[in-house]
Order: structure tokens, then sequence, then C-alpha cells
């Protein structure tokens, strides 16, 4: 095997990118250029969007198609694209991987069907059908916190055997314990293979163990802690790799203020200076203003901005 061959075709920190909304719920093509615009000057390696934190599971269908369209054709090539496709039906699913393939999409990401419990034929069945039925790379998102179901590390060797262009894993599980396990089955067989974490305390952790980076929503607001480990970590600078992730391993409780966390990530956004409106689609509600002030004061200890802000 070359080289070439051995090298993931997606690495480093991607953004899940959040979907922004005026406050009457329509998609804010104005904002959201804003943002797009901000993320590819930014150090990121990628934008996801119609991730978690994209908010796609509270769009209509219609509403996911055009942010994908319109998404892809505003970064126009300056950064790889990755849309979510996710849905509970393989049908569907694919119907949106054709749609992102046509709007010149570098690759999918989907999670696998939720409500539902499959078995383990179906569901490998299921990534197997929407990666067939596609001509541009597929990148499998296991977050069983969500979906109630995680991807077994077997079924996950199977496909990256079976389908060449199931290039990666997006693993959104609270221990390293599944990347490990991951990394351990798939390397070997598919050293391309990229392996990201979900979870911001697990990049580093990720890295150490062969993995190939992480898809945090802490990249749109703290890149500079993201991309600054993974510099430190290709530089060999593991003293500074340690003091970036200790400074990273505040932002995680940010999450958790308000379920979902979508006005969380964009009023973190917000406080570093960029001019986006917080807004999310029902259920979400706004923030209150002790959240606000919980969220600065997050972005503060972790070096994010200084007590005056940005």
């Amino acid at each position: 095997m070359t080289q070439q061959m051995t090298q993931p075709l997606f690495s480093g920190v991607i953004p899940p990118v959040p979907t922004l909304f005026t406050a009457e719920g329509e998609f804010n093509e104005t904002a959201q250029a804003i943002l797009i615009e901000h993320l590819i000057n930014s150090p990121v390696d990628g934008l996801f969007f119609l991730g978690s934190a994209g908010e796609f599971a509270h769009m209509s269908r219609e509403m996911r198609l055009d942010v994908a369209a319109f998404c892809t054709r505003l970064v126009a090539g300056r950064k790889p694209v990755l849309i979510g496709i996710a849905s509970c039906g393989t049908q569907e699913t694919i119907e949106a991987g054709l749609h992102a393939q046509r709007f010149g999409a570098d690759g999918v990401v989907v999670v696998n069907p939720w409500y539902n419990p499959l078995s383990e034929s179906n569901l490998l069945q299921h990534f197997k059908r929407v990666a067939e039925a596609l001509s541009i790379p597929v990148i499998l998102y296991n977050f069983p916190a969500l979906t109630g179901q995680s991807i077994p590390v077997q079924i996950i060797k199977t496909l990256a055997i079976d389908c060449p262009n199931i290039v990666g894993l997006k693993d959104t599980v609270d221990t390293l314990s599944h990347i490990r396990e991951t990394l351990h089955a798939v390397k070997p067989v598919r050293p391309d293979f990229a392996v990201f974490a979900g979870y911001d305390e697990y990049l580093l952790g990720t890295l150490i163990l062969g993995g190939d980076g992480c898809i945090p929503a802490s990249a749109n607001f703290a890149p500079q802690l993201t991309c600054g480990i993974r510099d430190a970590w290709h530089k060999q600078d593991y003293s500074r790799a340690v003091e970036l992730q200790q400074s990273l391993s505040w932002i995680p409780p940010l999450y958790g203020l308000d379920l979902p966390f979508y006005n969380a990530v964009k009023y973190a956004l917000q406080l570093t200076g960029l001019d986006i409106s917080v807004h999310s689609l029902p259920p979400a509600s706004p923030l209150t203003a002790e959240m606000k002030t919980e969220i600065e004061n997050i972005l503060q200890r972790a070096g994010v901005i200084n007590k005056e802000g940005n």
C-alpha cells in the first residue's frame, strides 16, 4: 500500500456548523454567510453542516435540502464540506445524499437510524445501501446517546473493508474505549479510515491513540484551543497540547446549560465577536439571562474571552 493510500481523506478539526435562523424561524442566509466566511478564515480543516449542532432534527426535509445547497455553494471548494444526511429511513437518507452529491459536497455524514432499534444485520445493510448509492465519501456517525443504539465495532470494521467510500467515523461516545477499540480493529485493515472524536475532551486522547482528529462544536467558537491542540500535537509540543486540552476541558458544561444546546453554541459565537443572531427552531427556547452569564463565565475560564468580552 502506498503512502498516499494510507492517509485519511479527512482529518484534523472540523466544526459541526450551527444553522442560523431569523426570529420568525426562517433560514437566515445573511447570518449563515457571515458564519461560513468566519470559519473559512479560521484554521479548521473543513465544515460539517447539518450535524447535531446544525439543528437538522428540527428542520423540515425541504429546509435541510436548502441549507445543504446554500452552504455548499457558498463554501465553493475553499474548504472540504461534509453534509449530514441522517434520516430514520434508508431511502430518504440516500435521497439526501444524492442531493448533497449533486451540489458538490466533499462527503456526507450518516448517523444510524433512530426510534426503531435495528438488528445488527439491518444496521449493516442500512449503511451499505447508502454507501453503494453514492459516489462520494461517507463518514459514519456513532452517537448512541441520541440514537439509542451504538454502532458495534465489528460492523464498523466490516463496512471499512467492504465499502471503499466509507472513509471514517465520528465517534460521539463518552469514553475513549470505543475509540480505542475502533482504532485497533479498523486501522490494521484500513489505515486510511479516519477516526474522529465527537466530544471535545477526547481530542488529545484520540490523537494519542492514533486517531485522526475531532469534530467538536467548540471548534466554531474556540478554534485557538481545538486547532491549537492539533498543531501542538503535530509539532510534538506535547506540553502545549496538554495545556490547551486542559483549557478546552472547561467547555463541555456549556452544552448542558440548555437542551438542546443550539443557542448556547450560537451565543458563544456571539460572545467571541461574531455579528450573528441567536435564534433556534422550536422546541428550542431563548436562553435565560442566567444561562448567558454562565456561558460567558465558561468562555472566560477556558481563556476564550477575557473579562471585558472578546
